[in-house]
C-alpha cells in the first residue's frame, strides 16, 4: 500500500501542470481522459513507518501509535510525556 501511494504521488506531480491548464481552459473532456490516479483527491496520508492510513498526525507524518512509541523513547525532539 505504501508503494501504491508513492506511485500515485508521482503521477499527481507529473500531471499537476497539465491538470491546472485544462481546468483553467474548462476542457473537462480532456481532463477526464487523464489517468484516475493523477487526481490529487486520490492521495491519502499514511504513516511513513508503517503505512497505517488511520490516526495520522500530519505535523509528524506518523500514525498515533508510532508517535506515542517514539515520543516515549525520546526520539522526537521537543516532545515529552505530560505529567502534572
Amino acid at each position: 500500500m505504501k508503494a501504491r501511494e508513492v506511485k500515485r504521488a508521482k503521477l499527481v506531480a507529473k500531471y499537476a501542470a497539465k491538470r491546472a491548464a485544462l481546468k483553467e481552459a474548462g476542457d473537462y473532456a480532456a481532463l477526464d481522459k487523464l489517468p484516475k490516479n493523477a487526481s490529487p483527491v486520490r492521495l491519502h496520508n499514511r504513516c511513513s513507518l508503517t503505512g497505517r492510513p488511520k490516526g495520522f498526525m500530519r505535523a509528524f507524518g506518523l500514525s498515533r501509535i508510532q508517535f506515542r512509541e517514539m515520543a516515549s523513547q525520546g526520539l522526537i525532539p521537543g516532545v515529552k510525556k505530560a505529567s502534572w
